[in-house]
């Protein structure tokens, strides 16, 4: 299977933290079954409609709810923790399901501060149509530095470090993590060194991210489903910057989706509707709402200014029937030149989260 899940442990209105969580234990058993190849757990902090905020907790947690499928971070915010720190406690899992964990690493809050400080795009999200390359959507780019700047995020920021904390280059940080996993490094993690961890570096931009992954031979992940106009200069870059290693012989990429599969297209779209009202909540710097109903969206009265701030994710969104979907994921898969491609699905009720992975697995056969 060519096909991983990338969960956030989302919160329905109406759910609880608790909810969430036993959520993503079922549908990582039911991935399992299905036949996905990895179950990866993303990283947020002071998000309401969020309970995946201890990554390395959670995949404990999922490995050992399940048997065979990988299971990892997307991605541990290496801004917020020392190299050392996250080693101990991938290697810990390690020691438990040896050969089954993989350990994505981002950038975080360094990343946050150049988009704060970079200038608006010329052309801003919502005032074009953007590009089609061989069949996929780019749209034009989303002016990050806004919600960059927003005095909420600089505070959660300094919540989540020490008073005067200093955060290292993220080449360093790599490097250093590197080292504790293959015990080069001077000083021995224990567990950690000698872990069978799959080490990943995930980015949404042809920056440094995918820059330290290909000069250090790593696996890449590109977000199409976050930032979808960088996507192919994001891989791009990793692929100019590749360097064989004892990893890698050859670059190979992951490329993210967002997904909502159903029997037809008109329950699709009701699934799908609440979506532009989440990421609504997100780009205005509240942080991830708890996740509305089809109702909920219906009420929320949609001003010119709201429908800029998320048209780039909806029109990139791939929502439809199982064929029409697992088709669209084919054309980004050959446009990315992607060796795998993460889905990542919410709906407001489980049990069409998990009929949408259900559905697509079904749809993606081996030709795929």
């Amino acid at each position: 299977m060519t096909l991983s899940i990338l969960d956030l442990a989302p919160i329905s209105s109406g759910g609880t933290a608790r909810d969430a969580l036993l959520n993503t234990l079922d549908l990582a058993r039911r991935a399992e079954a299905a036949g996905y190849r990895r179950y990866w757990l993303a990283e947020h902090h002071f998000a309401p409609g969020v309970a995946s905020s201890a990554p390395a907790v959670l995949i404990g947690l999922v490995a050992a709810a399940t048997s065979r499928i990988r299971v990892g971070s997307g991605a541990v915010q290496l801004g917020h923790q020392t190299p050392l720190s996250v080693v101990e406690q991938f290697g810990l899992i390690d020691t438990l399901y040896p050969g089954r964990i993989d350990l994505g690493i981002g950038r975080s809050g360094q990343r946050r501060a150049e988009l704060a400080a970079k200038a608006p795009p010329t052309t801003p999200a919502g005032g074009e149509a953007g590009r089609v390359v061989d069949g996929l959507l780019i749209p034009p780019p989303f002016d990050w530095s806004r919600l960059a700047a927003h005095p909420h995020l600089a505070f959660h920021a300094s919540l989540l470090q020490q008073p005067g904390a200093r955060t290292p280059d993220f080449a360093e940080q790599i490097d250093d993590v590197i080292a504790f996993l293959t015990g080069e490094h001077e000083a021995h993690a224990v567990p950690g060194e000698g872990a069978e961890v799959e080490l990943w570096i995930l980015g949404s931009s042809g920056g440094q991210s995918a820059q330290v992954a290909g000069e250090r031979g790593l696996p890449f992940a590109a977000n199409y489903h976050v930032s979808p106009s960088s996507v192919l200069e994001a891989v791009e870059a990793y692929r100019q910057a590749f360097k064989p290693s004892k990893a890698l012989a050859e670059p190979f990429v992951i490329v993210s989706a967002d997904v909502v599969v159903a029997a037809d297209d008109a329950t699709a779209r009701e699934l799908a509707k609440p979506y532009g009202l989440w990421v609504r909540s997100i780009r205005t710097g509240e942080g991830a709402r708890t996740y509305p109903t089809p109702e909920e969206a219906d009420a929320h009265v949609w001003s010119a200014e709201d429908l800029a701030l998320v048209k780039d994710r909806i029109d990139t969104r791939f929502v439809g029937t199982p064929d029409a979907v697992a088709e669209r994921l084919r054309v980004l898969r050959r446009v990315t030149g992607a060796d795998e491609l993460l889905v990542t699905t919410i709906t407001h009720d489980h049990a069409d989260r998990v009929r949408s992975y259900e559905l697509l697995a079904g749809a993606w056969d081996g030709r795929s």
